[in-house]
């Protein structure tokens, strides 16, 4: 079974900085993808940023040059590196991975990042 624990959210000031982690309880490259959504109160999931199997990455235009996603198969871990964080950046961030070979798609539980002073 497919598990994804998402890790390091938490209230930093605007202009700081988080990295957060999605700790996979299988190898990576059964996925195609693997990325991050949002979802602030009041509106819908958007991505962040994903990469694929073949480390091809994209990002959402509101956070490119903000925001890094990178991937350790050694670790089984995905991160999102979060730097010059604004207010509208709060959220709550999920995890997913997409998997090859088959139309399903697996969610963490979810951390939250508040950017606030």
């Amino acid at each position: 079974q497919v598990q994804l624990v998402e890790t390091g959210g938490g209230l930093v000031q605007p202009g700081g900085s988080l990295r957060l982690s999605c700790a996979a309880s299988v190898r990576l490259f059964v996925f195609n993808a693997m990325g991050w959504y949002r979802q602030a109160p009041g509106k819908q999931r958007e991505l962040v940023a994903d990469i694929t199997s073949g480390s091809s990455v994209r990002y959402a235009d509101s956070v490119k040059g903000r925001f890094t996603i990178s991937s350790d198969n050694a670790k089984r871990t995905v991160y999102l590196q979060m730097n010059s964080l604004k207010p509208e950046d709060t959220a709550v961030y999920y995890c997913n991975a997409a998997l090859q070979g088959a139309d399903v798609n697996y969610w963490g539980q979810g951390t939250q990042v508040t950017v606030s002073s």
